[in-house]
């Protein structure tokens, strides 16, 4: 009997030492393996990280704007002029006093707020009631509402550098432009004091455009005035040069990427321009300038490609964009102009591209003839433009058969004067061409 039991205890003893064996060997291999694991991870994490930078340059999913540039455009649209005549002002009054202007961007707005930026020519003065009554030609002094309008048809600039831009005195001057300040809206051309820019570089879309403004001169003159606008004398070209150029050179210091002129200028009731508009035209190309945009005439003027004359540059020059918005009815123009130009506008867009490279280029311009039709009864005339892409619009707007007659001859006037430059243009810069029928073989 204790035999056996020694026996049995030796038995007990080797299965413990076994069983400790077993769990000291179990300790080893979850030891080992978290070991292994440890590395493993970490060795992936490495590999993780590594793939994660190379995923960022080609998963869709990752991709920022910074990372991988992509062409960006700013489209820039133009109308001419905007003059308040006395019977637009008769019309626009409201029976409380009041003056609304809202018929005359009303068919013409979604035109205007499509663009990415839109500027209209301001040629009247907001002199307020302290200048007087409000009136119309040949001092202009046009209620404040007016910006409300203009604003909320989708404009975005005014240019105030024109010759009437002293109608109402340097008090009405200053005042135009603190009104257009309060109102929201940029302004180029004329200045409130001497700090206001001269340009503007206005970043539209991530490209930046250089605008300026100037005027040949004003219908009368006040002391200190000559600081606050932007003048230019056609008897003295050489002068306008070397500030254009001292103008260009600030600008693009400033990070202007495109540079445009809007000239103030010509001949009235004149549909070619003069001598001087193309000399002015010729050497702002030679000096780098993408865009020109003319006003003044009244009646539309050409469109033109200018080439500098060390073949670095091509500027786009459309030297009258006419009437925005007016009374000057083929009626109303008995010996002045009896051809119906006034009563002709525009709407002229262009184009500016920035590649992935980041360099920008004037890549598309165009033009869509627009009509002023007059409408109401003496006393409370109506004004309102009317777009016409084609030959047929006029019709799609339900006038009578009259009025689109009137509508079409207008559409017909405006081709003949800009078609054949408008393709040029549109040609060189390989963009779509509006006057289809113009292009030659």
């Amino acid at each position: 009997m204790k035999e056996k039991t020694k026996r049995q205890k030796a038995i007990i003893r080797r299965r413990i030492f076994i069983a400790i064996l077993a769990v000291l060997l179990a300790a080893v291999i979850a030891l080992l393996a978290a070991v292994i694991s440890a590395v493993i991870k970490n060795s992936n994490s490495g590999n993780n990280q590594n793939n994660s930078k190379t995923d960022s340059n080609i998963s869709h999913d990752n991709i920022s704007s910074e990372e991988t540039p992509k062409e960006i455009t700013a489209t820039v649209l133009n109308t001419g002029d905007i003059l308040i005549h006395e019977n637009v002002l008769n019309g626009a009054r409201q029976d409380d006093g009041s003056y609304s202007f809202a018929e005359f961007y009303k068919v013409a707005k979604p035109y205007i707020t499509a663009a990415d930026y839109a500027i209209a020519n301001l040629e009247v003065t907001l002199g307020g009631e302290e200048a007087g009554r409000y009136r119309g030609y040949p001092e202009f002094n046009c209620p404040d509402s007016l910006l409300d309008y203009v604003k909320a048809d989708g404009f975005d600039m005014l240019l105030t550098a024109n010759n009437h831009s002293l109608d109402t005195g340097l008090a009405g001057l200053k005042r135009t432009v603190q009104q257009i300040k309060a109102s929201g809206l940029d302004f180029l051309g004329t200045k409130e004091t001497t700090d206001d820019p001269t340009y503007l570089i206005k970043d539209i879309n991530g490209i930046k455009i250089g605008m300026v403004s100037y005027t040949y001169g004003t219908n009368s003159t006040a002391g200190g005035a000559s600081e606050l606008i932007n003048y230019f004398s056609s008897a003295n070209l050489p002068a306008f040069y070397s500030e254009a150029q001292a103008v260009i050179d600030d600008m693009r210091a400033n990070g202007a990427e495109a540079i445009v002129f809007y000239m103030h200028w010509g001949n009235e009731y004149h549909t070619t321009p003069n001598t001087y508009q193309k000399a002015a035209a010729q050497q702002l190309c030679n000096m780098g300038v993408d865009v020109i945009v003319g006003g003044h005439p009244h009646v539309l003027q050409p469109i033109e490609l200018i080439h500098s004359e060390d073949s670095q540059n091509t500027t786009v020059c459309l030297y009258s964009m006419g009437n925005s918005i007016s009374n000057q009815r083929i009626v109303e123009m008995t010996g002045v102009c009896e051809t119906g130009h006034t009563e002709d506008g525009v709407l002229f867009s262009y184009t500016f591209t920035k590649d992935t490279d980041g360099d920008v280029s004037l890549t598309a311009v165009d033009i869509i003839p627009t009509w002023v039709d007059r409408w109401g009864s003496s006393g409370n005339y109506q004004y309102t433009m009317y777009p016409l892409e084609n030959a047929d619009m006029a019709n799609s707007y339900g006038l009578d058969d009259a009025t689109v007659q009137e509508a079409e001859a207008s559409y017909e006037r405006t081709k003949q004067i800009i078609a054949a430059g408008l393709t040029e243009c549109q040609q060189y810069l390989g963009c779509e061409i509006r006057f289809a029928e113009q292009v030659t073989e």
